[in-house]
């Protein structure tokens, strides 16, 4: 399942622009993390889903040398050399998902010249829906399939990391591009960062998601998420010191363990680490609560994440904090920030045959304290493909 008419409308863009259709179209979705959060870098699980909104890559062969890359939201063209390691100036931030991943494909032996390309996505920018990963693995899909090459999608998962951390300057872990690559219809994705597996876990047929956007951008590479990093791994480092086994990262300290040693360590990593632990430690005995489906359970974690969000991670807002507790008095199951946090949106999950109620509530209670909210529901949906050429 992709969106038909934001293919359409880049296929028609790209032909406008460059005078010929494309002969490679690929659509990758953004995603939802739905428990889980900055739980990837510390080799943790998540839960997540990819969503009905996301990119389409177009490309066609050129008689220039390099890159012609154009935003076909916004109508701006740039060129580039990808075999250049240099990223590109600020002002085309954009473009540097693209190069990214063109450049490390070239590592691959995926080499990729005389092009040119037209971008489109249908997820709102800096609304926490990981519009950047879906870009990122949408380029990847789209050149392999003009190529004729072919690589393993951890592989593409991986090395899309690589164009955000080193390109776009967000070191982030790998919950977005997996989300993007290996989503499935009506169901969740269950990712552990230590093994790089993911296995489908799929929902009640009676349950949706809300995405609740307040409309207040965040920008990943700006926020503090680098810093959240390194006191993750300073408490990770710490707390191996004072326990008896091997601790390579965050993923390895119980509750327990973290309960007991938390004031033996630097007080702002100890509160970091509270979170991460925790949601760990969530995201596991989610795995039981959705088998024996006991959703109104499930539905508590996600308000207990967003409460360690707040308190403990910093790593929430006023605003998202309005929409979790109106969520939370409209009669959601559980709603949470989603994503990397300081902006973007919330999920909430909610009972099908009381989605469309809720939402009317939710930015009813919102509008009541100042804000102006969007709220869609979202469809869990497949992952990246590559779109037929009679499409």
């Amino acid at each position: 399942m992709y969106d038909e008419n934001i293919v359409k409308q880049a296929i028609a863009i790209h032909t406008e622009t460059y005078g010929t259709k494309p002969t490679a179209v690929s659509y990758a979705p953004g995603r939802i993390e739905v428990l889980g959060n900055h739980t990837d870098y510390n080799e943790g699980t998540t839960f997540s889903t990819a969503i009905n909104m996301g990119h389409c890559f177009c490309i066609s062969s050129s008689s220039e040398p390099g890159v012609r890359l154009t935003a076909g939201d916004i109508r701006e063209t740039t060129t580039f050399d990808p075999s250049s390691s240099e990223r590109l100036d600020k002002k085309i931030q954009w473009a540097n998902y693209v190069k990214g991943v063109m450049f490390y494909l070239r590592g691959q032996n995926i080499r990729i010249d005389s092009v040119d390309c037209t971008f489109l996505g249908s997820i709102p920018m800096g609304a926490g829906l990981s519009s950047s990963a879906a870009l990122e693995v949408a380029t990847a899909y789209a050149v392999l399939e003009y190529t004729g090459k072919e690589l393993d999608k951890k592989e593409i998962g991986i090395l899309a990391q690589a164009a955000e951390n080193n390109f776009a300057g967000c070191n982030c872990g790998l919950l977005d591009q997996f989300s993007s690559i290996f989503g499935v219809h009506h169901g969740l994705i269950h990712s552990d960062f230590r093994t790089l597996e993911t296995y489908p876990v799929q929902l009640p047929d009676d349950v949706v998601f809300l995405m609740i956007n307040p409309h207040i951008k965040h920008v990943l590479a700006d926020s503090p998420y680098n810093e959240r990093r390194i006191s993750c791994e300073k408490a990770a480092e710490e707390l191996g010191a004072l326990l008896d086994h091997p601790v390579k990262a965050l993923r390895d300290v119980s509750w327990e363990e973290f309960e007991t040693h938390r004031d033996k360590i630097d007080p702002e990593a100890a509160q970091r680490a509270e979170h991460v632990i925790g949601e760990i430690t969530r995201v596991e005995q989610g795995v039981k609560l959705l088998a024996t489906g006991e959703l109104e359970a499930f539905g508590q974690f996600l308000f207990d994440s967003h409460e360690t969000s707040r308190t403990a991670f910093e790593n929430s807002c006023n605003e998202l904090d309005i929409v979790v507790e109106a969520a939370r008095e409209a009669g959601a199951l559980g709603a949470r920030l989603s994503g990397g946090g300081w902006g973007g949106s919330v999920v909430a999950i909610v009972r099908a045959t009381d989605a469309g109620n809720t939402c009317e509530k939710i930015i009813e209670l919102c509008k009541e304290k100042g804000l102006e909210p969007t709220a869609e529901i979202i469809i869990p949906s497949a992952g990246a493909t590559i779109i037929p050429r009679n499409a």
